[in-house]
């Protein structure tokens, strides 16, 4: 069943979350792929990455990355989307499946199952590498010399 269209930002979050996961984790977490058919893909190909100068100057075209895509339609025929970083094509199948799926009725059940523990394992891991840069931090000081009277 279709449930209401998820808050754009719901979805970008959820998208993201998938294309930084680990197909690995995703596999994990997902075992079984409901039925579906393959509208697009999954197909390898390739995206310019653009940056800014201190995030906020002119863009500039930084280098090429490979990405995969893939857009599927569940049986009742909702549509998802994924476009992941690398090669890895049942990565990106597994997480249009998951997009599709989010947007049903059986949403809340994937939250929990799904989007928590993915949330959990990237904080975890931010949390890591802060801590790992913190470990590093270097404080600098002035001492008062006696001539600074």
């Amino acid at each position: 069943m279709i449930a209401a269209p998820p808050a754009a930002e719901d979805r970008q979050r959820w998208m993201g979350l998938f294309a930084r996961a680990t197909p690995a984790q995703l596999s994990d977490l997902m075992k079984d792929l409901p039925a579906h058919s393959v509208l697009r893909g999954p197909e390898v190909g390739a995206v310019m990455v653009r940056g800014r100068v201190g995030g906020t100057g002119q863009p500039f075209n930084l280098g090429e990355m490979t990405v995969t895509r893939c857009t599927i339609r569940l049986d009742c025929g909702t549509v998802g989307h994924a476009h992941v970083q690398g090669r890895d094509k049942s990565h990106a199948l597994r997480a249009a499946v998951l997009d599709a799926l989010l947007q049903t009725d059986r949403a809340e059940a994937l939250r929990a199952s799904v989007l928590a523990p993915l949330e959990a394992a990237e904080a975890a891991a931010r949390q890591q590498r802060a801590a790992k840069a913190a470990a590093t931090k270097v404080e600098f000081f002035t001492l008062v010399r006696g001539e600074d009277k």
